[in-house]
């Protein structure tokens, strides 16, 4: 049976792809104004979308128990897969990667856990990458260094309507915050080596769109790619992006998922996000 891939919910690939792909998805925790739940579980994007929109609100997220991942793995091990790569949400962001750590030590090198540096299909790519290779009859070592290089090769930029919530989760610090709200600008981030970074600012929602196109045709340099499109309640700005991406990049373009954000990142970035995530494909 060949290696088992395993991602956590921040991946938010389309169902389809899941299913397609046959991934194992580990949900992570979201506690949305003390009502907690498991994302895409019984978390969905809408209940942070209503739970954010209101003047006062609490939301905390929490990585999956070790034991957890743990449990998984003997499954998919003992339903015979080689070995697993399990691919999760930045350590930067999340003790997600750290559990899964603990969990793998005790399976015999039979476990990798790759950190994806990234969320959304910042780390939906490199899992592909890594079931593709998996798919190939790749041994364990080669599927994780697949999913290593999509990681090397995936770029992540996002807008948020406010820095608040990113920096109420502890994302950013207070100056960057302040600010931003001081001058009520409209804050572009990136996310090198996995922590979330102010890239620029712009004035208006609609700029920021435009530079978020700017930077993803930049970051494309001159590979083919494949893109990842992700938004919170604001399903007008993803297909904005995609638009103008596909018209920018023509045939270099390949392959586009457009998905709404959970509740985990949502909590963080707040509705209105809209997010772009560039793969580049390997030559040949």
């Amino acid at each position: 049976m060949p290696v088992a891939v395993v991602i956590d919910s921040t991946a938010y690939l389309p169902p389809e792809l899941s299913q397609a792909h046959r991934l194992t998805v580990i949900p992570l925790t979201v506690v949305l104004n003390g009502a907690e739940g498991l994302e895409g579980v019984e978390t969905q994007p809408a209940d942070a979308t209503l739970a954010l929109s209101a003047r006062r609100v609490t939301a905390t997220t929490s990585r999956p128990a070790p034991e957890q991942f743990a449990r998984t793995y003997r499954q998919l091990l003992d339903a015979g897969a080689d070995g697993v790569v399990s691919v999760h949400l930045s350590a930067a962001l999340s003790g997600t990667v750290e559990a899964a750590r603990l969990a793998a030590a005790d399976l015999d090198g039979r476990v990798e856990v790759v950190d994806s540096r990234s969320a959304g299909m910042g780390l939906g790519f490199p899992a592909i990458a890594a079931v593709t290779a998996a798919e190939a009859g790749v041994d364990l070592a080669g599927v994780r260094d697949a999913a290593l290089a999509a990681v090397a090769r995936t770029t992540v930029f996002f807008y948020v309507d406010t820095l608040e919530f990113l920096r109420r989760g502890g994302r950013i610090n207070a100056a960057e915050a302040l600010f931003g709200t001081a001058l009520s600008v409209k804050p572009i981030m990136h996310m090198p080596d996995g922590a979330i970074v102010l890239r620029e600012k712009v004035r208006t929602a609609s700029r920021g769109v435009s530079r978020l196109v700017d930077l993803a045709v930049e970051a494309a340099g001159d590979d083919d790619v494949d893109l990842g499109v992700h938004h919170l309640a604001a399903p007008q700005r993803a297909e904005a992006l995609r638009a103008a991406l596909t018209e920018r990049l023509g045939d270099r373009l390949h392959d586009t998922y457009v998905s709404e954000a959970g509740a985990v990142v949502g909590a963080h970035a707040g509705p209105g996000l809209a997010c772009v995530v560039v793969h580049r494909r390997p030559e040949g």
